[in-house]
């Protein structure tokens, strides 16, 4: 049992701040607007850079990473909520997508 919460794509509230753990490639294929992109590895060096008194919401492609990202802001002190279902489900509910590299955004 999990100690934080899990919600799905639709479950993020409007203007809530999302963190992209998922890997550079990723990112720059396809993200979403707005987001901020802090990859699982780098979180230990960089979660200072979030407000523990705001709510957050971790996502990556599938799930898994953003769980494991969430387990341990929330062991740090911080707000944070998984996105389950991930940057598969966003792009599967429909939700726009932004990429960096001048391409059609895609989920890598």
């Amino acid at each position: 049992m999990s100690d934080f919460q899990s919600v799905s794509v639709s479950g993020i509230p409007e203007g809530a701040k999302i963190v992209d753990v998922r890997e550079d490639y990723e990112w720059v294929a396809g993200h979403a607007e707005g987001a901020l992109h802090i990859p699982m590895d780098q979180l230990p060096a960089r979660f200072e850079e979030l407000d523990p008194d705001e709510d957050v919401y971790l996502i990556c492609r599938t799930g898994g990473r953003s769980y494991r990202a969430t387990a341990w802001l929330v062991g740090m002190g911080y707000s944070a909520t998984n996105v389950a279902g991930g940057m598969d489900q966003w792009v599967g509910t429909g939700m726009p997508l932004v990429s960096d590299n001048g391409l059609k955004p895609v989920v890598l």
